[in-house]
């Protein structure tokens, strides 16, 4: 044996007397890493089920270790009302590879020393069977999780194609999805990324038409932080390529492309807050574009403690309350009478005037549809703060509980003729100057009404309506009056309109 071979060999054989050594370490810590992340995990479970009359818990059943490896099995468990009548149990089985380098990583060139890493997989029950059946016999979820040894996380979640009928009437088409998820220590920071090609639902509505709903292309993306009360923080992101609903007896088809939802929560100091974004780029009917839409939505100035102890007395006491009342209401009997404690009752004062004391803010930002020819708009503002007292009359606690309302809308006509064109066209009409005639005769009788009615005035090819209050002042289209005056005037109005009926 040459000097080159020889020093090879020495190298191999460190590497391995390490990993052992390393393995038999990691095989004696995995017990104690295995049962803080399932105390872990139950906590974030018990939070995430809070008020919604169920429960969920994971435990871990068995444990067999041996030195460069380990087989786990688990249970997660839901009770109460949202699973059923009777408990659902999942069971899971894990083979974990002690660290510091596990066989699978090394044959991927990953070389980075982990303390273990975990293959796991739904196991087949009589719950679970059928899933089974549809993903061909495989386990229908699976995931690979690498463990650091400052424990944190990173792996990959997969749920299999699966082909199934969901009852006589219904069945399932589902290509599989993958998401990739990091997470840091006690997933204080979450990232995660996930795709889907394609799900297809078939069924039948009330009617017994034929109803199929189609999904392509379905990306999802989160960046998350725990916050300093304990939940998360950060962005999430959904994009679907497109999608498409076959519905009622003449089988409609209803169609969008590029559809995009995103939220944003932010915390600084006491006080949270957040946006959620919404656009679709087209929609179609039948094959007729109808247009594209967009809706922006945000609240600010959201005091964290107060909010939190609100909906602890709404959790504890206010929701199991509306159940019973549903209940008596559906049985024909007298609905309960809500009872408080003095304690509650003065939680729930305390912290709503400290939730009003913060200023918290809710705005409609954007809610608008675009047409070739126009769009139609609205945004809404609106500014509350705490008055005098909670416990003043109705008319007084609103006046002072608004700082400030500001209100816009905009309707196109143009939009309005393109989407009562189309609505002809799917009716099946194909006399095209008659289509257009009508078309613009409606959106001008819808004009002549709104203008007249003095709730809306003309702006070009627009119709708009602009309210304003603050202050105890109210400016309505350019108009100024007092809260008693604007009252007055809507209500006339309605009244007109019901005489006129």
């Amino acid at each position: 044996m040459n000097k080159s071979a020889g020093v090879l060999l020495g190298i191999v054989v460190a590497i391995g007397a390490i990993s052992a050594g390393g393995a038999w370490f990691t095989g004696t810590r995995l017990e104690g890493v295995l049962n803080t992340s399932i105390a872990d995990a139950n906590k974030e479970l018990q939070a995430a089920m809070v008020g919604s009359n169920g429960t969920a818990s994971l435990e871990l059943v068995s444990l067999e270790r041996q030195v460069f490896s380990s087989t786990a099995h688990y249970r997660l468990k839901g009770e109460g009302e949202m699973f059923g009548e009777t408990p659902i149990e999942l069971l899971f089985v894990d083979h974990i590879e002690h660290g510091p380098l596990p066989f699978s990583r090394l044959m991927s060139l990953k070389w980075l020393p982990v303390m273990a890493t975990s293959h796991y997989e739904l196991e087949k029950t009589p719950l679970t069977e059928k899933w089974f059946a549809a993903a061909k016999d495989k386990s229908p979820l699976t995931g690979v999780v690498n463990i650091g040894y400052d424990n944190a996380t990173s792996g990959t979640l997969e749920l299999q194609p699966l082909e199934m009928a969901l009852d006589d009437k219904s069945s399932m088409k589902f290509s599989g999805l993958s998401i990739d998820v990091d997470a840091s220590a006690k997933a204080q920071k979450v990232k995660a990324s996930g795709y889907m090609d394609s799900l297809k639902v078939t069924t039948v509505s009330e009617d017994q038409a034929p109803v199929q709903v189609e999904l392509n292309g379905l990306t999802l993306a989160s960046n998350l932080t725990k916050s300093t009360y304990g939940f998360y923080i950060g962005e999430n992101v959904l994009e679907l390529a497109s999608g498409k609903s076959t519905f009622g007896v003449k089988q409609s088809v209803l169609d969008f492309k590029k559809f995009e939802m995103k939220n944003l929560t932010e915390e600084k100091g006491t006080n949270a807050s957040g946006r959620a974004d919404y656009k679709v780029g087209e929609v179609s009917l039948n094959g007729k574009t109808i247009g594209s839409g967009a809706l922006a939505m945000s609240l600010k100035n959201l005091d964290i403690p107060a909010t939190l102890s609100l909906m602890q007395v709404y959790q504890s006491k206010l929701q199991p309350y509306e159940r019973a009342a549903a209940e008596a209401t559906a049985a024909g009997l007298p609905v309960p009478e809500l009872k408080l404690t003095e304690a509650e009752e003065a939680l729930l004062k305390s912290s709503l005037e400290k939730l009003l004391a913060a200023g918290p803010q809710v705005a409609l930002e954007n809610l608008s549809f675009n047409t070739a020819n126009g769009e139609s708009r609205a945004n809404m503002v609106l500014d509350l703060t705490k008055p005098q007292a909670i416990d003043l009359p109705t008319e007084q606690l609103v006046r002072q509980l608004i700082a400030l309302l500001d209100f816009k809308l905009q309707v196109s006509k143009p939009m309005l003729v393109d989407v009562l064109t189309v609505q002809s066209q799917i009716d099946g009409q194909t006399d095209a100057k008659l289509i257009a005639d009508q078309a613009t005769a409606t959106a001008d009788m819808f004009s002549s009404m709104a203008v007249g009615s003095q709730l809306a005035k003309l702006d070009g090819n627009n119709i708009v309506t602009n309210l304003h209050y603050a202050n105890n002042q109210v400016d309505f289209n350019g108009q100024k009056m007092t809260v008693e005056e604007f009252a007055g005037f809507v209500m006339s109005k309605f009244a007109g309109a019901e005489a006129t009926e």
